[in-house]
């Protein structure tokens, strides 16, 4: 049976290490520390390594239930003429002020469901599980921009600027404010000109709306933030009530596509969850009945392709890259076979050993790099039962079969090695040069925890690939940053903070030399860092 048709699940993995550390509780280090180099970091490196995640686990007595609920921890490598300093600082946003303040869980977040204060009477508790449920401000999931502007993100519509060199909160910014949505993804998409994608939903009383947004590059002020924003198009759910979750959507150069997947959302459990002492992640569900449905929108005039491009049920939260070539849309991602593992990612799990731990792990479904070909010129006169993917080394498959509807399958971007690693997630690119065109390496982190234990380097021409690993180190998301006068797609530097659980204060930032893949120089920081989620590079004269 071919890798293409087969469940990517690892079922028989036995005596992974326990990590629980990886979601210790930690202080924050709001001034800069000094590192100890080991190696060599490049002395042309120069600007601040940035990373985002949860941080706080625990508040008072209470505790989150979920690893997406931690207290947001923003982190800084300043990089400087071969030199690194450290710094850290808690995100400064409501949420995490009423918790420090009462010294109890105060506001709901994806797991996790604010109790009622327990000072207040029965009854005036009783009544406060009837209150709107309040977004959480808690950004804790990646660092993004807009107008050169830098944020902090997460899925509400609630996002921070930050000063990147103080890592200071500036000012809370609602999406709300400026255009109709009920939360945006932590995964813009920048254009050569500055302008900015993203995706939201809108819940009407017509239903829900997936709705493609854009901010524009300039600001009449240093104070703007959002102004100027507007909805692009509005796709309509094929399910008025549960429309699906997406983390993220795919761009080229002329198109956007948004994948509709079998992960639901149910919008009435959302809304009585309070009520019912339920959290938003008890909402959300996977339906293996469904197709995977691909939306093709043209980003210049918002014009929604009246074709739906099919496939199998899978779930993905990370796109790799897009473009266009000879008529198709290019469209690579991570995507998996089952999509439960959200529910899996309680730190009640992160936090376990032995069997239960192997447990965990073996009901999780693998992620893989795939490719899909979506024709752009598909209409009445195109003949059904047709591959119209005439890409001679692809093997993805695109063929109509009804009016206005193709059935895709995907092509492996790897090979049978990446099994061994558990599969790849936490993608990345040469961005700056190569987002929406075509290109040959990626970078991601293999999966053989429930975290990544792995940096890899893929070649999408050979699909063989380069590994970094060491024993008891966790490496998280890898960033290229480009080498000054690069005339190759991997001339360059892999950053990476690398977690080591179970030895103390041991944490550092790791440099690779992108092409070799080899190990330039590390940077240890003599405190404890939790494993964090999206970070980048802002580059410094």
């Amino acid at each position: 049976m071919s890798t293409s048709m087969r469940m990517n699940y690892c079922t028989d993995v036995h005596g992974l290490p326990c990590i629980e550390k990886i979601v210790r509780l930690v202080e924050d280090t709001p001034e800069p520390i000094s590192t100890d180099i080991t190696g060599t970091i490049p002395e042309w490196i120069s600007g601040n390594f940035l990373r985002n995640g949860p941080g706080k686990f625990e508040i008072g007595n209470q505790k989150f239930n979920h690893w997406f609920d931690g207290m947001a921890l923003l982190h800084q490598f300043k990089i400087s003429s071969g030199q690194v300093t450290y710094k850290s600082r808690f995100l400064s946003t409501d949420s995490y002020q009423a918790n420090k303040e009462q010294n109890r869980i105060t506001v709901s977040e994806f797991g996790t469901v604010s109790m009622p204060d327990p000072c207040k009477n029965f009854f005036m508790r009783f009544l406060s599980r009837f209150e709107n449920l309040k977004p959480t401000d808690n950004a804790n999931v990646s660092f993004v921009t807009y107008k050169g502007d830098y944020y902090v993100s997460t899925e509400t519509n609630i996002m921070h600027k930050v000063d990147p060199e103080t890592l200071e909160t500036k000012t809370k910014v609602d999406w709300s404010k400026f255009i109709a949505m009920n939360g945006a993804t932590a995964h813009p998409h920048n254009d050569l000109d500055g302008t900015t994608y993203n995706m939201a939903n809108s819940y009407t009383l017509k239903g829900a709306y997936y709705n493609i947004i854009q901010v524009p590059p300039g600001k009449k002020s240093a104070e703007e933030t959002l102004e100027g924003a507007s909805v692009l198009c509005c796709i309509p759910s094929a399910d008025e009530s549960k429309p699906s979750y997406y983390h993220s959507f795919a761009m080229s150069e002329n198109y956007i596509v948004f994948i509709e997947q079998p992960i639901k959302m149910d919008l009435l459990k959302i809304t009585t969850g309070k009520l019912r002492g339920k959290s938003i992640s008890n909402s959300f569900f996977w339906d293996p009945s469904l197709d995977t449905i691909f939306h093709l929108v043209h980003k210049k005039t918002g014009e929604l392709s009246p074709v739906k491009y099919h496939t199998k049920p899978m779930a993905t939260f990370h796109q790799i890259n897009a473009y266009e070539e000879d008529g198709c849309f290019i469209m690579d991602m991570c995507a998996a076979d089952d999509g439960q593992a959200i529910s899996n990612y309680n730190v009640q799990n992160l936090r376990k050993s032995g069997e239960a731990l192997d447990e965990v792990y073996n009901t999780l479904c693998r992620n893989f790099p795939r490719r899909f070909v979506l024709p752009l010129n598909v209409d009445d006169k195109t003949p059904c039962g047709n591959n119209l993917n005439a890409h001679p080394n692809s093997t993805a498959s695109a063929i109509k079969i009804a009016k206005n509807k193709v059935y895709c399958t995907f092509e492996d971007l790897h090979g049978e090695e990446l099994h061994q690693y558990g599969g790849l997630e936490f993608p990345q690119i040469n961005y700056a040069k190569y987002n929406t065109r075509p290109y040959r390496y990626f970078y991601g982190c293999g999966f053989r925890h429930l975290v990544g234990d792995t940096l890899i380097k893929m070649d999408l021409h050979s699909k063989r690939m380069k590994v970094w690993e060491q024993p008891g180190l966790y490496p998280s998301e890898p960033v290229f940053v480009p080498s000054p006068n690069a005339t190759e797609e991997d001339d360059g530097v892999i950053l990476s903070v690398v977690i080591t659980p179970n030895k103390d204060k041991s944490t550092f930032l790791l440099a690779l030399d992108a092409k070799s893949f080899k190990e330039l120089g590390r940077a240890a920081v003599p405190v404890n860092i939790p494993y964090g989620f999206h970070g980048t590079f802002n580059a410094t004269a």
